[in-house]
């Protein structure tokens, strides 16, 4: 679009006939008496004003009337005004300025200075819309890139879904324990992460992450996939070689996320690898594989270790009958079940009721 035209709104021709000779080897010049003629000048040719130069003492509607017209159709902000004026006073130069005028010039006229006036005037002003245009372009661009990375998260999560769902079902499938043990372990851990969220801001914990955590808990024992089942199903008591050939399942199943499960969601990569690695740690530092302590082991990691507990208490294994949910809830809070964070208990507490309708809804045939 070139904007090649200057509209001056003048009722004195003189003054009209100074600014055309300033102008016209460079612009092409519409003339008008008044702010009514200045108006209808303007919806026949705004597509090629550059800006209007408008004098403000003028019969039938006067630059400011004119003005404020214009504002009530929101031109002033397609098409730069510079006010014309004789009088040297800073009340009506404000009004002006509130009027959406971007400049001044005085009369009587000092060509060079006009010229430049008028220059910096349009050049800024061309700037301005250019930049709203690149600003909007971009704005669009970026919405329509946000579109496509919501929908390909989405597509993702789903996608890591129907993976844990079925690397999941496998390992219900091998261990012929719970059946419902992984839904469990999902649900108790959104369930008992939600408390830690509420009790403890310092862990950061979101409804977002908790629900990657809930479906990283399904991959927890991943590993077992691969422990021999003479092993893995014995009623019996395990012997030393045997339990060390058991505890591998957490490095297995790190190993087997690492290298085998393509999970192309980073966080949530590090989730699932975490947890499997070490939802057998203990917060004195007596659980395996690393020997993690404390604040070591992570706020996920630490949650799957209770929960797991939880419901392996309160689940029928080939080594032994299922604890009722009471049972199960004081082994945890008297710590005969192993070391959890005082942290950790307290959120368990907190959401006692909770968990037993979790275990009861989903209780394994």
């Amino acid at each position: 679009m070139k904007y090649d035209t200057i509209l001056v709104i003048d009722d004195d021709v003189s003054s009209r006939q100074i600014l055309t000779e300033i102008f016209r080897d460079k612009y092409k010049i519409l003339e008008a008496c008044n702010g009514r003629e200045g108006i209808e000048l303007l919806r026949t040719n705004a597509h090629s004003i550059a800006v209007v130069l408008l004098d403000n003492m003028m019969p039938v509607m006067n630059g400011f009337q004119m003005l404020e017209k214009l504002g009530e159709r929101k031109l002033l902000t397609k098409i730069p005004f510079i006010m014309i004026t004789s009088e040297d006073s800073p009340e009506s130069e404000k009004m002006g300025y509130e009027h959406g005028v971007m400049s001044y010039i005085k009369k009587p006229y000092q060509s060079d200075v006009v010229r430049q006036v008028v220059e910096n005037v349009v050049d800024l002003f061309q700037y301005k819309m250019l930049l709203e245009v690149t600003v909007k372009s971009q704005t669009e661009k970026l919405k329509k890139q946000n579109q496509i990375l919501r929908l390909q998260a989405k597509r993702m999560k789903y996608m890591n879904e129907i993976l844990v769902d079925s690397m999941s079902n496998l390992v219900e499938f091998r261990n012929l324990e719970s059946k419902q043990h992984i839904k469990r372990t999902r649900l108790l851990s959104v369930c008992l992460g939600t408390s830690v969220m509420k009790l403890y801001p310092e862990y950061a914990l979101t409804a977002e992450k908790l629900e990657m955590i809930g479906w990283a808990s399904s991959l927890h024992d991943i590993g077992k996939i691969v422990i021999p089942d003479s092993i893995l199903l014995k009623p019996g008591k395990l012997t030393a070689d045997e339990y060390e050939v058991i505890k591998s399942h957490t490095t297995k199943g790190a190993e087997i996320i690492e290298k085998i499960i393509h999970i192309q969601d980073k966080d949530f990569y590090d989730y699932t690898y975490d947890i499997a690695r070490h939802h057998h740690e203990k917060y004195d530092g007596s659980g395996y594989p690393d020997e993690l302590k404390g604040e070591n082991i992570s706020i996920a990691a630490q949650i799957v270790s209770l929960v797991d507990v939880y419901d392996a208490l309160t689940s029928k294994r080939v080594y032994k009958a299922a604890y009722d949910t009471e049972k199960a809830y004081q082994i945890i809070v008297n710590g005969q079940s192993g070391a959890f964070s005082s942290k950790l208990v307290q959120a368990f507490i907190e959401v006692r009721a909770d968990m037993e309708s979790i275990v009861k809804k989903y209780i394994s045939d």
